[in-house]
């Protein structure tokens, strides 16, 4: 059972930086109803590893990643908003990325698929609002990578949303993230199993994608939300002398978290969203991009820190956006906002049920 659509692209579909794709699609769920009018669309934008899934539903009742956040009542109040939820182009979740298929060939584009660019993710949502026949879309919001590509199609498509959320972006990434997302993609291209991209999907560089993982888990949340949670707890067992395997509960968890990342997520998938994001440069906005923005930070957030929030709303207002800026005190992190549902909730919530 899935909820999973699709979304075909022009063809051919010109990528931002180069190249272009064939037949190329975006996979996306939706919750509640267009309006006739067809003004009641909400488009989110997910961060950098989510699929389309951020809810359950009757046709997917699993748990989604936003489950709390989307459906009746809630701050996407789905009684009220059509919510669309896009998988990225580049992503390996139903949209057209490295993993899929190239037509010219049947087999996988792995290093043969153009460079993927933020504005080709924000451009991707755009035409899927056009699938749908949505000329202006309510709002647009999205968290993380997610955050990006809202401002990349406020500035490629003024006037295609009337309202914006950004949630822990950037308008251009810090050298602290690119160090990171270098060293993550090093883990991958330094695993003998990744074979310049060749790799058989039953046969992924496991290992540098684990430890990419762990390294991102990391900066996700605040330190001191980890001692908070873990503290030095231990994990139980007996263990060899002079023995290097996992001793402490946070090791335990980075090992389960990276496991489960390396069942679902293709590494090339990650390679050219990573780079994607640490090239990204937001353009200059135009005079009243979108009518209204709300932009929220996290004080405790290592990864998009609280000062390039402020940048962020700064560079809309001064596109004539009426903008508001929300700094959360959540002890969360970069992660804060898929576990401080209470403050994102009233936050979001609020933004979206003002007239």
């Amino acid at each position: 059972m899935s909820a999973r659509q699709y979304a075909a692209l022009p063809d051919p579909f010109v990528m931002h930086r180069g190249g272009a794709l064939h037949g190329a699609r975006i996979a996306y769920e939706t919750w509640g109803r267009l309006a006739p009018a067809k003004d009641n669309a909400i488009l989110v934008f997910t961060g950098l590893s989510p699929s389309a899934h951020a809810a359950r539903s009757p046709a997917d009742p699993t748990p989604g990643w936003w489950d709390t956040m989307i459906g009746p009542g809630l701050a996407l109040d789905t009684d009220r908003w059509f919510v669309i939820v896009a998988n990225s182009l580049g992503s390996c979740f139903g949209s057209t990325g490295p993993a899929s298929a190239d037509p010219a060939t049947g087999e996988r584009y792995r290093l043969d698929f153009p460079e993927l660019a933020v504005e080709d993710i924000a451009r991707g949502g755009h035409e899927l609002l056009r699938s749908l026949g949505i000329a202006r879309a309510d709002a647009i919001l999205g968290p993380s990578l997610g955050g990006m590509v809202v401002l990349a199609f406020a500035a490629a498509f003024p006037g295609a949303a009337r309202r914006l959320v950004s949630i822990s972006g950037s308008a251009g990434a810090t050298p602290f993230a690119i160090a990171l997302r270098s060293l993550q993609r090093e883990a991958i291209l330094r695993d003998p199993d990744w074979r310049n991209g060749a790799y058989a999907p039953e046969a992924p560089p496991a290992t540098g994608l684990r430890l990419a993982r762990k390294l991102g888990t990391i900066t996700y949340r605040s330190a001191g939300e980890w001692a908070q949670r873990f503290g030095r707890q231990r994990i139980a067992g007996e263990r060899a002398p002079n023995s290097f395997a996992p001793e402490f509960g946070i090791e335990g968890y980075l090992e389960a978290q990276a496991s489960k990342f390396v069942e679902a997520f293709d590494a090339n998938c990650y390679l050219y969203l990573s780079r994607a994001m640490d090239r990204f440069e937001l353009a200059p906005l135009a005079s009243g991009c979108v009518e209204r923005a709300l932009v929220i930070g996290v004080e405790s957030d290592i990864l998009f820190p609280i000062d390039g929030q402020r940048a962020i709303a700064a560079a809309l207002s001064g596109a004539g956006v009426a903008t508001g800026f929300v700094a959360m005190p959540s002890i969360e992190g970069h992660d804060a906002f898929l576990v401080d549902i209470p403050r994102f909730s009233a936050a979001i919530g609020g933004f979206l049920h003002q007239a």
